[in-house]
């Protein structure tokens, strides 16, 4: 999936500019998915807890136990106060509508307790789609959806404030959405057709935030704008709907410079704000919390501490603010969070008198991760946490707080006591996967921005949490010896080397006794032979540059380079051969192998599809030679003579990752898992007959967006297969 691109483009010429926007049900979206499964599966995350930005909690005001959680890349969420879990709301959305997986803003209607709408947008730079918003009217068991012609950014900075989407609480059926680049959109027939707001004065731009906040102060509107200097006013409000002005006498300064969030206290008329010098999560340095008395229009600041102290270690100790939520029961009662605080460790504090004093609830709280371990992140016990940005008090419950991180989601019910409130929301973008053929775990995995992970069980976060010695943010290799399953080899991005080797299938580390100078700034992926005894590792840059391959034969003490290996293809071993290794040249559409394990590559097939750095080449297991080539919409390429030929597998009309788990019944070849298309419908796939013919195994339900990255079964288990997704963490399926 791209992660950056050419520059933000503004879709509407100006706030006069109308959206003309379209309505469907979500069953109509797109006219393929109708298409339904061959063979009935039953779907499961794989439980780690997390792992990824929640971008923003919604109690319910009006409906004990309900509450609504967004994330940047994954999707948004309902509390299931029974389950005591959370509930995926958009799985529904499948591969063409990938980029709708970012929710950029939720709203709830206090008169309706059963709607709810979501903006949903993952990017706004010009290679990702338009944005789009679903409405239900079942607490999001069931959608209705209009394409929006403007883009969102749900996991572009500023992804934190909000929330950006509001009811009207004069008119429950007129919304309002803040947009990037786009300006105020106002809807009139509860967000089936949108249009540009009148009168609303901000001046939109194709590189700015826009509209960072909506909230209502009774029959108030507030909106925060995201493109001030500090001394233009960042802050509009209207009576009526039609007329906007700037809030008068507002806080300006660096430390005012960017609204991202506000809560009113209807108990005594007052508007809480928090603000930065930088929408964030990363960026801001300094930062602020303003009250706004609506009754006589006077601002006090509230600023709990002052960003740019000193901290013990002499240390600048510098940060923005972010969530703040008000006590629907306590009048004067409010939490507000730090954002960016990196050298003092972001905190949330708690008001019980408007604002005068503060406690900050980090000094006392004790954090219990037993249940999600990785959080501690090989260290002796977690932080309190990072980027929160989102912070909710529950209407119903003055000592129940819930504030997001970076990685999770924790709650309290005494102001002391946190635990990740986090059951059912998994927002990993996988990398990796490895289902051993012995040992206790069925799965290993390779994640974005929480290393590898070793799974004992597939319904409880890993006991070891996160692979350690040393700790890795990003995986970017994971390889296993066929012949020696308890040999496994780890690379990825890290502060403390960037390459370790297991000899107990995954349970413990040991780094790599040398690394060569390019793996710190370019660790790319990693092979072993069957037999452990070779390891190639290849070196690319995250912006795409490649340099060449190194071999070792020592387990990592000594490497050298290999300089017939095509820069930046993927290593893949022979799982039978210890003497072969092959790798596909995207580059040119070449196919290079290597007999003397490793030393020296040589072209064998020629002429394939090329172009595409994220085209996968894989070996079945158990035999010699048998190569598979998915080349997306090329489709799937066969070879069973170690990669001189190749033949293209008929009725595959696309191929984007591939794998393979233990036979059918009755079968002599592994059955083989593809995300990829045989017809009108990019799907997940299983053939129990080498490919000859093909049944859907997902439904419209369980699509995750964009699923292109990593696919594996069970050698074990016939039926379970392990899915990667860019957002919703590792899906498993089995037959039912």
């Amino acid at each position: 999936m791209p992660t950056s691109g050419p520059s933000r483009r503004a879709v509407l010429a100006g706030t006069a500019a109308a959206a003309a926007l379209t309505a469907l049900p979500v069953t109509q979206a797109r006219a393929h998915a109708a298409e339904t499964a061959a063979s009935s599966y039953r779907w499961r995350n794989v439980f780690i807890g997390g792992t990824g930005f929640v971008t923003g909690v919604l109690f319910h005001p009006t409906v004990r136990g309900l509450a609504y959680a967004r994330t940047d890349i994954g999707g948004a969420y309902r509390w299931d106060s029974k389950a005591s879990a959370w509930v995926p709301l958009t799985d529904h959305l499948g591969w063409d509508d990938w980029n709708l997986l970012g929710v950029e803003a939720i709203a709830v209607d206090p008169a309706h307790p059963n709607r709810v709408y979501l903006a949903l947008g993952t990017y706004a730079q010009s290679w990702a789609g338009n944005g789009a918003v679903l409405r239900s009217e079942d607490r999001g068991a069931t959608w209705t959806r209009t394409d929006l012609t403007v883009k969102l950014g749900a996991n572009e900075d500023g992804r934190g404030c909000g929330e950006r989407l509001l009811v009207d609480p004069r008119d429950s059926d007129t919304l309002w959405l803040g947009t990037r680049h786009d300006g105020l959109l106002r809807s009139t027939d509860r967000g089936a057709t949108w249009a540009a707001a009148a009168g609303f004065p901000g001046t939109p731009s194709a590189s700015g935030q826009g509209v960072t906040l909506l909230v209502a102060a009774g029959r108030t509107l507030y909106a925060g704008w995201g493109d001030s200097d500090g001394i233009t006013a960042n802050l509009y409000r209207t009576t009526d709907g039609t007329r906007w002005e700037a809030v008068p006498g507002q806080p300006s300064g660096t430390a005012a410079k960017v609204p991202i969030r506000a809560a009113y206290d209807k108990n005594t008329r007052e508007l809480y704000v928090t603000y930065a010098n930088a929408p964030g999560p990363n960026g801001q340095s300094d930062g602020s919390v303003h009250k706004l008395c609506t009754a006589n229009g006077k601002w006090t600041e509230v600023t709990p501490v002052k960003s740019g102290g000193t901290t013990s270690d002499g240390s600048s100790d510098t940060f923005g603010y972010g969530g703040v939520a008000v006590d629907a029961r306590r009048p004067g009662t409010l939490v507000v969070s730090t954002n960016n605080r990196w050298a003092d460790i972001d905190t949330v504090f708690r008001s019980t008198d408007g604002g005068r004093h503060w406690t900050s609830l980090k000094d006392t709280a004790v954090l219990d991760v037993s249940e999600t371990p990785y959080l501690a992140w090989g260290n002796d016990k977690p932080k309190f946490g990072w980027w929160i940005q989102a912070l909710a008090l529950d209407p119903y419950d003055s000592r129940h707080v819930v504030y997001g991180t970076g990685a999770t989601l924790y709650g309290t019910r005494d102001l002391k006591h946190w635990a990740p409130q986090i059951r059912g929301l998994e927002e990993t973008s996988v990398r990796q996967l490895i289902s051993p053929p012995v040992g206790q775990a069925h799965l290993i995995s390779g994640l974005g921005d929480i290393g590898v992970m070793y799974h004992e069980r597939l319904t409880a976060s890993p006991s070891r949490g996160m692979a350690t010695n040393p700790v890795f943010g990003t995986a970017t290799g994971l390889a296993q010896a066929a012949l020696k399953p308890a040999y496994v080899v780890r690379t990825g991005w890290g502060d403390h080397g960037n390459g370790a080797y297991s000899r107990d299938g995954g349970r413990t580390w040991a780094p790599f006794a040398s690394q060569p100078s390019l793996a710190k700034d370019a660790p790319g992926p990693i092979a072993t032979n069957a037999d452990g005894s070779v390891l190639l590792w290849v070196f690319v840059h995250w912006d795409g540059s490649t340099y060449p391959a190194h071999r070792s034969a020592d387990n990592g003490a000594t490497w050298s380079e290999v300089p017939s290996f095509p820069k930046g293809a993927t290593p893949v071993a022979d799982p039978a051969d210890p003497t072969l290794f092959y790798a596909f040249d995207t580059a040119t559409g070449t196919l290079f192998a290597s007999t003397d394990s490793g030393l020296t590559f040589t072209a064998r097939a020629t002429g394939l599809p090329s172009g595409d750095s994220q085209f996968e080449l894989v070996a079945a297991p158990g035999r010699t030679g048998h190569l598979w080539l998915s080349v997306k919409g090329n489709g799937l390429h066969r070879s069973t003579d170690g990669g001189a030929t190749f033949a293209k597998v008929a009725g595959c009309e696309a191929s984007y990752t591939l794998g393979f788990g233990k036979a059918a019944k009755g079968a002599d070849y592994p059955a083989i898992y593809m995300v990829g298309s045989t017809g009108t419908v990019t799907a997940v796939h299983r053939s129990d007959d080498e490919a000859r013919s093909w049944v859907r195994i997902n439904d419209d339900r369980h699509q995750w967006g964009w699923t292109g990255e990593v696919i594996t079964g069970d050698p074990r288990v016939y039926g379970r297969v392990y899915l990667g997704t860019n957002g919703r963490g590792i899906q498993y399926g089995e037959p039912v």
